[in-house]
């Protein structure tokens, strides 16, 4: 699938005109083939309607995932890993557009968010930036309680007016100047097996250790590793009512308490190979 770059009339309360305001949707990827292709095709509207670009900073896929991106027409930087907050920036710098979108490779598009992005750029009302709610996926299931929806990502911002700061796996990108909030929201398909879930959570349990010794946590403290992992269940399960979302909802919040254990117990092993 090329991609088609021929600007398209676009329809705004009634009115058809060429939209003016350009969008990049900028992506990081690494091995990524089994969801790129769905991620692009749903991003496709928001990149034709704007005579947008997709760009997509590579770090060494050794599957298909260049293939994939530049079927959609994608334009590919192949660069080494620079930690998630600096890959991600590199990114959206590359980008041209008025707008930046930044999306994670497991994450799409709902079709209404899409004319809904194309509405927000075309009169922001002095916004610098857009938080859109998430759908997350556990095991094929939509997670809604917990804590996990409506879970708000600023992920649409005007370009240079922000960039990702280094939050361990999970960096954020911080603005100058006023948000909004859209409706419709992204769909992210991150765990589709409890393999990978486990797999992604003793990888993020590793760069939150970090951050724990960073903030001053080096002890061996059962209060953390034991007690803080229980308490985090029950707040998540019982109290934001995790419970209501079946099997898929019990074990997505067992195995996160799990990782809230994994963090303080690797702290303190990181602590103490530490000179003091």
């Amino acid at each position: 699938m090329m991609l088609d770059r021929r600007p398209r009339p676009y329809n705004l309360a009634g009115l058809i005109y060429p939209l003016c305001v350009k969008i990049s949707v900028c992506l990081i990827t690494f091995n990524e083939e089994a969801n790129l292709a769905h991620t692009l095709e749903s991003v496709m509207p928001v990149v034709r309607d704007s005579s947008g670009e997709i760009i997509v900073v590579d770090s060494g896929s050794t599957d298909r995932t260049v293939e994939i991106a530049k079927s959609f027409g994608a334009q590919v930087f192949t660069q080494p890993w620079k930690g998630f907050a600096a890959q991600k920036n590199s990114a959206m710098e590359k980008g041209s557009g008025d707008w930046i979108l930044q999306l994670d490779a497991d994450e799409a598009l709902e079709p209404q968010l899409a004319r809904e992005i194309l509405d927000a750029i075309q009169a922001p009302g002095g916004a610098a930036g857009f938080f859109i709610p998430r759908k997350n996926f556990f095991l094929g299931r939509w997670i809604k309680h917990g804590g996990f929806y409506p879970d708000p990502k600023l992920r649409l911002i005007r370009r240079g007016a922000g960039e990702f700061k280094e939050y361990g796996a999970h960096p954020t990108i911080k603005v100058t100047g006023p948000t909004g909030q859209l409706k419709h929201a992204l769909i992210h398909n991150a765990y589709p097996t409890l393999r990978g879930y486990i797999d992604h959570m003793n990888s993020y349990s590793s760069s939150g250790a970090e951050i724990a010794v960073a903030e001053g946590h080096r002890g061996f403290n059962l209060l953390n590793i034991v007690v803080r992992a229980k308490l985090t269940f029950i707040y998540n399960y019982f109290v934001r009512l995790g419970f209501l979302d079946g099997r898929e909802g019990f074990l997505l919040h067992a195995y996160h308490a799990v990782y809230v254990s994994w963090k303080y117990a690797k702290a303190w092993e990181l602590a103490r190979k530490k000179p003091d």
